[in-house]
């Protein structure tokens, strides 16, 4: 089924990632002009309200796009209502394009198949499903939320060998090395917003901001019930949007200060007088594609026991701490047998740095209630 077409489609979705973080709430597209076997056209999707990569590409081609073949990471878009830009399908159309290998298919319902039948109709041959999965995984975040309007949500957790995210007084900086903490503000610069609790700002009082890396500022989101944020706390400094998600506990004075120094307070449904996590993801699906939770270790037990990770980073240190007072990773009840634990399927291990990186994607069912802040 590939007949060669793997090459080209690998250059397309190498060039679609330069568009990480910019694109939101677009997809990340790539895509490449191929005439008798030479590339003589590149674009990818740079920046929402920007060109789109068949746009791109097909300009650089010019007339050499004429009877050639455009690979394409994603299905071309067509007209729909709202739509701000005009459909790549007839500029495909226009440029006199012969083929086009696409990856996958647009989740959009709107977009969804209608691209390809416009391109099959006027003649075009369509080729469907090459290196489809990497072209998925790409954009995860986007097709999760174009079909459940919530964010795609990212466990990142920084622990020993032993699985400790802080020691036994509670001291975390810096369990892992530089290039894993370079690498998380790079994780930032991909995921709309990141997300602690409040235990978390009075620990180690962060910034949430992307540093060191070019990138997006994320949406900064602070799990506080209570009301227990400090009102110097860096998160609340300014260089990006915050968001304190509260329940009817916070007092009313506590929101006043918060607001004037330019936070948003989102009072939303609570159980047991916390922070209702589905309400909480329903309402952030409103602001953004995706969610970086960098939170302590209930946090990290809530959002696992309610089947609401879909993707784990897991940075490994080559270090042991010990200690039964120690932090454990993820917090709550737990199971009382193994088999009621979370499988994790889809692993891949990478270095960094003197660090292991564990990704993967964590299968729902597991219910041990936890409690957050």
């Amino acid at each position: 089924m590939g007949e060669g077409h793997e090459a080209f489609l690998m250059r397309a979705l190498e060039l679609a990632r330069r568009g990480w973080g910019w694109t939101r709430p677009n997809p990340l597209v790539g895509a490449v002009v191929v005439r008798d076997g030479v590339v003589v056209g590149e674009g990818y999707h740079a920046v929402c309200g920007g060109p789109h990569a068949e746009a791109v590409a097909l300009l650089e081609a010019g007339e050499r796009a004429r009877g050639a073949d455009l690979y394409l990471t994603l299905e071309p878009c067509v007209d729909f209502p709202g739509k701000k830009t005009s459909p790549c399908t007839d500029a495909i159309l226009r440029a006199g394009i012969r083929r086009v290998i696409v990856a996958t298919r647009d989740p959009n319902p709107w977009v969804d198949g209608r691209g390809l039948a416009r391109l099959r109709e006027a003649g075009v041959e369509v080729v469907e499903g090459v290196l489809a999965d990497e072209a998925r995984k790409l954009n995860e975040a986007f097709f999760h939320w174009i079909r459940a309007r919530t964010p795609f949500v990212v466990l990142k957790l920084a622990l020993s060998l032993d699985g400790k995210i802080a020691t036994r007084t509670g001291r975390s900086r810096w369990i892992t090395g530089p290039e894993s903490r370079r690498a998380v503000h790079v994780l930032r610069t991909r995921y709309g917003g990141i997300l602690v609790g409040v235990g978390t700002v009075l620990a180690d009082d962060p910034s949430l901001t992307v540093r060191g890396v070019e990138g997006p500022q994320p949406l900064r989101v602070v799990l506080d019930s209570g009301g227990r944020i400090p009102l110097g706390a860096k998160v609340l400094s300014p260089g990006a949007r915050t968001v304190v998600a509260t329940t009817d506990r916070m007092p009313p004075q506590v929101e006043a200060e918060l607001r004037k120094r330019g936070a948003e307070v989102w009072r939303l449904p609570g159980e047991g007088g916390r922070v209702d996590l589905r309400a909480l993801l329903q309402r952030l699906g409103e602001e953004t594609d995706s969610l970086l939770v960098e939170g302590g270790s209930e946090i990290a037990g809530s959002f696992l026991s309610q089947g609401l990770v879909h993707k784990v980073a897991f940075f490994y240190a080559p270090l042991i701490l010990g200690g039964r007072a120690a932090v454990s990773a993820v917090g709550g009840d737990g199971v009382d047998e193994p088999a009621q634990g979370i499988p994790v399927r889809d692993l891949a291990i990478e270095r960094v740095g003197d660090d292991l990186l564990v990704t993967g994607y964590p299968a729902p069912g597991c219910a041990c209630p936890t409690e957050l802040d």
